[in-house]
């Protein structure tokens, strides 16, 4: 186990010389100044279940090999300024229910379409330029608890939206999402919600959780309505 992120000093780039801990089963780096880009040569840790290198400054592209880590649970490169596209690959991943956080990037791009083959226990996308359609990741066959695609260029209609019935936190704020909220969010447990500044509209299904939310979460839409907004 390798667990640097108390240090929140380490400078300069991720050496290459990681690649031959092959028995690691735990890497974190996050919290610190590190540079230059992520090694594609740390695919050769296989045996990782967690990868850690959120909270740093790298930048490039995220290389593609990293799916041939086959028994991640948790994969963080979020807070960097990574650039490109999701890689295709990322929907390869061995564990088909792990977590992946990619938020606070510079990534752009569409969803890849391989994410129909994953069904990530928490996913977060946030703060990119991403764009498209997000479909793919809405299972109604699915697990997942998390699904967080706020502060992108997303845009498409949310009314044919399919949804985990695990689902506890949803949040695609500050796209340009058009349609309506599918009756089918009523049969939700959520604990958080935001679809603030879209372009959604039509009246908010009554029942559920979607009254317990305030008028935050849903303002700034095209022509949304209804409790706890005011009534159609």
């Amino acid at each position: 186990m390798i667990d640097l992120n108390t240090l929140s000093d380490l400078h300069g780039s991720i050496p290459d010389a990681l690649s031959k801990l092959t028995n690691l089963n735990f890497l974190r780096l996050k919290q610190n100044k590190l540079t230059g880009s992520i090694p594609p040569s740390l695919s050769k840790l296989t045996k990782l279940t967690f990868f850690d290198v959120s909270h740093n400054q790298l930048t490039g592209t995220i290389p593609s090999s990293l799916s041939n880590l086959g028994n991640l649970n948790a994969l963080h490169l979020d807070n960097n300024k990574l650039s490109g596209a999701i890689p295709n690959s990322f929907g390869n991943f061995g564990n088909k229910q792990m977590s992946l956080y990619l938020s606070n990037n510079q990534l752009v791009g569409s969803i890849p379409a391989s994410f129909a083959n994953m069904d990530f226990d928490d996913i977060d996308l946030s703060h990119n330029k991403l764009s498209g359609n997000a479909y793919v990741l809405f299972r109604s066959d699915g697990s997942s608890q998390t699904i967080d695609i706020s502060y992108n260029m997303f845009s498409y209609d949310f009314s044919k939206t399919t949804f985990p019935s695990s689902l506890t936190y949803l949040d695609i704020n500050h796209n340009s999402i058009t349609g309506s909220l599918p009756a089918a969010m009523t049969g939700l447990n959520l604990q958080f919600l935001n679809v603030s500044y879209n372009r959604l509209c039509g009246q908010i299904p009554v029942g559920g959780k979607l009254q317990s939310f305030d008028s935050s979460s849903y303002d700034h839409n095209k022509c949304l309505c209804g409790s706890p907004l005011p009534a159609c």
